[in-house]
């Protein structure tokens, strides 16, 4: 490494998941870490260059997804399964946690690295695509094209990530390339026979009911009646289905109603808090704030002044 800035392991004590060997693979293979910040919701960003007649890198097993970027160069880039194929402004990689690939780099490379997990897959897989979690896993794709993808990410590695509000709004990002992510580039799980979950109709009936009464008290002994089991085996196979066990899945989906109120409504925070079943504005404010890291007020503040920025840019 070009030593300008230290990999990110080593200035976070407790970090949501390791990137130990993906930084360790491009330091070692003398690229620059421009920037990197954890983005909340155990996602993280880097910006990467290097400067290179030609080297060798190799990812083996990392552990964790990436969704890598070109933002400008790479046009001699080429991984070595695919032959002739070269990398290009705007051009994307998507890497599962299991993969291994070797690269041949030459030139000039500058480009942005989006690092997430299989959950983060969880939640989407269920209520944007109606399928369970576990059938699903991020494709191997080396260079393909998809112009609002990359616009994201050219927006993501452009923003201030050193201000509260940026972050915040990189964090936004984040989830909608998530979103569109997993529509075009998420497969099914070759040759898996899976068991032990929940029937679809099931499935969709606790998840319809769940949001019906989101404001409300949920309780296990309630869902085990919508799902007609008992409480032992609503358990085991709502987490098989759902990819989390019972009261995850509703702290997430609460968690989640609120953003989209704080982002299209101006309802108080009073109201808010009663609509996603939160006891009271304080109980709200101090969940948003540890799952967000930011207190609700300002996550609307910073998604407000994102927005009439994309107006006033128009």
């Amino acid at each position: 490494m070009n030593a300008q800035v230290p990999i990110p392991a080593l200035d976070l004590a407790a970090p949501p998941f390791g990137l130990h060997s993906v930084c360790r693979t491009l330091s070692a293979a003398n690229a620059t870490l421009e920037r990197f910040a954890w983005l909340g919701d155990r996602l993280a960003a880097a910006v990467w260059t290097r400067e290179t007649r030609e080297a060798e890198t190799v990812y083996a097993q990392p552990g964790h997804h990436t969704l890598s970027c070109y933002l400008d160069g790479g046009y001699r880039t080429e991984r070595q399964k695919l032959p002739g194929i070269y990398g290009a402004p705007s051009r994307l990689c998507a890497l599962p946690g299991d993969h291994e690939s070797r690269w041949w780099v030459r030139g000039h490379m500058h480009f942005m690295h989006l690092y997430f997990l299989p959950e983060h897959f969880t939640q989407r897989a269920v209520r944007e695509l109606d399928q369970e979690p576990r059938e699903l896993t991020l494709a191997d794709r080396t260079y393909f094209e998809d112009g609002r993808i990359a616009e994201l990410c050219q927006r993501l590695a452009n923003e201030d990530w050193a201000n509260p509000e940026g972050l915040l709004r990189s964090n936004e990002t984040a989830h909608e390339v998530l979103s569109l992510l997993l529509r075009s580039q998420g497969v099914r799980r070759p040759g898996v026979a899976f068991k032990g979950g929940l029937s679809v109709a099931t499935r969709r009936r606790l998840r319809d009911h769940i949001d019906a009464h989101l404001s409300e008290p949920l309780t296990l002994g309630a869902l085990a009646d919508v799902a007609c089991l008992s409480e032992y085996h609503l358990a085991r196979m709502f987490r098989a289905s759902f990819g989390q066990p019972p009261h995850a899945w509703i702290a997430a989906q609460r968690l989640e109603r609120a953003r989209r109120l704080l982002r299209t409504t101006d309802l108080p925070l009073a109201r808010v808090a009663a609509d996603c079943g939160y006891a009271n504005a304080s109980h709200f404010s101090h969940r948003f704030r540890d799952a967000f890291g930011a207190a609700p007020n300002a996550y609307r503040q910073a998604f407000n002044q994102a927005l009439n920025a994309c107006d006033a840019g128009r």
